[in-house]
């Protein structure tokens, strides 16, 4: 008898499009397009935004303003259902509540775990705390422990070690130089390929 299967999805670029990067399309500062698709060490990329975020005096509500304006990837709310019906589904994101709570009423209120943000009295971000450092490897490993089989889909360097803690790991539409760095992690390109590699290796119905 298998165990019960639970899915783990990074949000960002797997779901829904880059917050930063849209802000930074909103705000015209191309430094803030660097994600952690370009960037592995999520610290330093995080210190880089505050400080550009302090030094342009941007508050929270500036962020959740070009949030509110953004939707889930075309497909991807369908995507969530469909693999709802056939598996528990956690989302696994280096992203913060603040921002990620108004995109999951969109997703059908999915399980999020994430960051938060310290906002100051002026309502500018003013630190960021980590769940725990490298949390989604070590979700992906607590669940194992648990006796779930546990699938896995990123795009970027900070779920590769989620990727490869999983049963079975999956780039989802990464940059293309992430495959040659970790050519283990079968590439795909849209949700029905996702799903079907998904059906396979964790032996969910169609």
């Amino acid at each position: 008898m298998q165990n019960p299967v639970i899915v783990c999805l990074d949000l960002e670029g797997v779901l829904v499009p880059e917050i930063w990067v849209n802000f930074a399309v909103k705000t015209g500062i191309d430094e803030l397009k660097i994600t952690t698709r370009e960037m592995p060490d999520y610290d330093a990329l995080m210190t880089r935004r505050l400080n550009i975020l302090a030094q342009h005096g941007f508050t929270l509500a500036d962020i959740q303003s070009v949030i509110d304006a953004m939707g889930p990837m075309e497909g991807a709310a369908d995507f969530v259902a469909w693999l709802r019906e056939r598996a528990q589904v956690i989302i696994l994101s280096d992203t913060f509540y603040e921002f990620a709570l108004p995109l999951m009423r969109q997703l059908g209120y999915p399980t999020i775990f994430c960051n938060q943000l310290e906002i100051g009295t002026n309502g500018r971000i003013v630190n960021y705390k980590l769940r725990q450092p490298n949390q989604k490897k070590h979700a992906v490993a607590a669940l194992k422990n648990l006796n779930f089989h546990v699938m896995a889909a990123g795009d970027a360097y900070n779920d590769t070690a989620m990727l490869g803690e999983a049963h079975a790991g999956f780039f989802f539409r990464p940059p293309d130089h992430l495959p040659k760095e970790f050519p283990q992690f079968p590439v795909t390109r849209t949700y029905a390929e996702l799903q079907e590699q998904f059906r396979k290796a964790g032996g969910l119905k169609a």
